[in-house]
């Protein structure tokens, strides 16, 4: 496989221990605006999730993480559990709260568009077309967006139900990853050996990501919201009541 067939939007893989930046006028005009918009109109708390959560993208697609991740599917699989498991939930504090519908439905398309975008040829394709890779990352975003403001709408047995399905839908696609036979991501089998890994070994480190951090999030956040349920302060609260 000729690795020039892949184009990312980030740029061709990088050789062992360059770091590259990506200046793309347009992506940093974006954030940048998002940035003022956050510190103008947002206020307390929000104005500092929404600040978070636009350095969280900015380090997503800016720093050099954007060019390891043509390198290395471990690298891209970190900017996806930064995009939906770190900026998602901040941008669904930092906006204001409303109803997005039944949180199982947004479960699913989280877990859908995941799932779908990791499968070999999608991922294939959106390192192939800029158009095939924004699509990619703004289904990511978006449908991790939906989840955790239903998450934050919901009442907390669903949240904490929902929650652990997509830690569950995470953690398996993940574990598939990790255990398969064989590097099955094309647009890496060229790419990593300048970073001293294997195709297969910088599979396996992608889906222990999936597997171990990244569904740990959503475990985390379950076991927030049902302390916040069951806790002293909710019991105080109920008794007052």
């Amino acid at each position: 496989m000729n690795s020039a067939v892949w184009l990312p939007y980030c740029g061709p893989a990088p050789a062992g221990g360059e770091w590259r930046w990506n200046l793309d006028p347009v992506l940093i005009a974006g954030l940048l605006a998002a940035a003022v918009v956050f510190a103008w109109r947002a206020r307390g708390r929000e104005r500092a999730l929404g600040l978070a959560a636009t350095g969280v993208l900015a380090i997503s697609f800016v720093s050099p993480l954007c060019a390891l991740s043509s390198a290395l599917f471990a690298a891209r699989t970190v900017h996806h559990v930064l995009l939906v498991a770190v900026a998602a939930p901040l941008l669904a504090w930092a906006l204001p709260a409303r109803r997005t519908g039944p949180l199982v439905l947004a479960t699913a398309a989280q877990a859908v568009a995941f799932w779908i975008w990791h499968a070999p040829g999608a991922y294939a394709w959106a390192l192939s077309h800029d158009a095939a890779y924004w699509l990619m990352q703004t289904s990511l975003l978006g449908t991790a967006l939906w989840f955790w403001a239903g998450v934050r709408c919901a009442s907390a047995p669903a949240a904490v139900a929902q929650l652990l399905i997509a830690m569950v839908a995470m953690g398996l696609l993940g574990a598939l990853l990790t255990f398969a036979g064989q590097p099955v991501y094309a647009p890496h089998l060229l790419t990593t050996a300048a970073w001293g890994l294997t195709a297969l070994e910088d599979q396996q480190a992608a889906g222990l990501i999936m597997w171990a951090p990244a569904a740990a999030v959503y475990l985390a956040a379950a076991l927030l919201t049902l302390g916040r349920w069951i806790g002293p302060d909710a019991r105080a609260g109920a008794g007052a009541a």
